[in-house]
């Protein structure tokens, strides 16, 4: 399971020998070969592999991946560009765009064009069984994200981390690196939207730091198809 490119590889290389690691291998090979699985085995690590530790400038943390069909490919809030129901999470996230942005809602939610300009799509837990959600939780992948977290959180440059959601609010403990800038809110599913994520302007807010910190901004729009 440890197909990463180099940079990543070389942080994490001692994480996949630990006894947790493994079991959690074992654990999610069993899945793999008896279950339906999200994402794909190829998209495992596919967050990792289209943004390299030292590429990276934002970091927007999800939860687990999507449980439906077609849906989940590696990268969390995005769907790949065939799949033509945008989930309602991601509609929210693009409502936020186009107030805080300008920018225009799309025909598609296919996030590949953020993560290759720096922005890690991170899910906190990297596989879900096929309409089980949170059937992974608790299975390990939760201490290798973290060490994720503190490998970014070591890097003596300046990142942007937006956590929305409570899960996503407890990884603040992890972030005191005064060279990062952390925004937090509501999570943007239709739960919890209205109460604090429509108008967090985090997307404003995180290109108005990497300017002042002379680094390029992020091109928030998505593409229609």
């Amino acid at each position: 399971m440890n197909e990463l490119k180099q940079g990543w590889k070389s942080r994490l290389d001692d994480e996949f020998k630990k006894d947790y690691y493994l079991k959690l291998e074992d654990f999610i090979n069993h899945e793999y070969e008896n279950e339906e699985i999200f994402p794909t085995r190829e998209n495992l690590f596919t967050a990792l592999n289209l943004t390299d530790i030292s590429e990276v400038k934002v970091v927007i943390l999800g939860q687990d991946p999507y449980h439906d069909v077609n849906q989940a490919h590696g990268l969390s809030f995005s769907v790949p560009q065939s799949q033509k129901k945008i989930p309602p999470s991601l509609k929210n996230i693009y409502k936020e765009l186009e107030s805080d942005c300008n920018c225009y809602i799309p025909n598609n939610g296919n996030l590949t064009k953020w993560a290759n300009q720096g922005v890690l799509l991170l899910n906190t837990v990297l596989t879900v069984r096929a309409h089980k959600p949170a059937s992974h939780k608790g299975k390990g992948w939760e201490k290798f994200t973290d060490r994720i977290i503190e490998e970014l959180n070591k890097e003596d440059r300046p990142i942007v981390f937006l956590l929305w959601g409570n899960p996503a609010k407890e990884k603040l403990k992890m972030l005191n690196n005064s060279k990062h800038l952390v925004l937090c809110a509501a999570h943007p599913s239709p739960l919890s939207a209205y109460r604090g994520f429509f108008g967090c302007k985090h997307f404003s807010k995180t290109n108005e730091f990497l300017i002042n910190n002379k680094l390029s901004p992020i091109d928030w729009q998505i593409e229609n198809v």
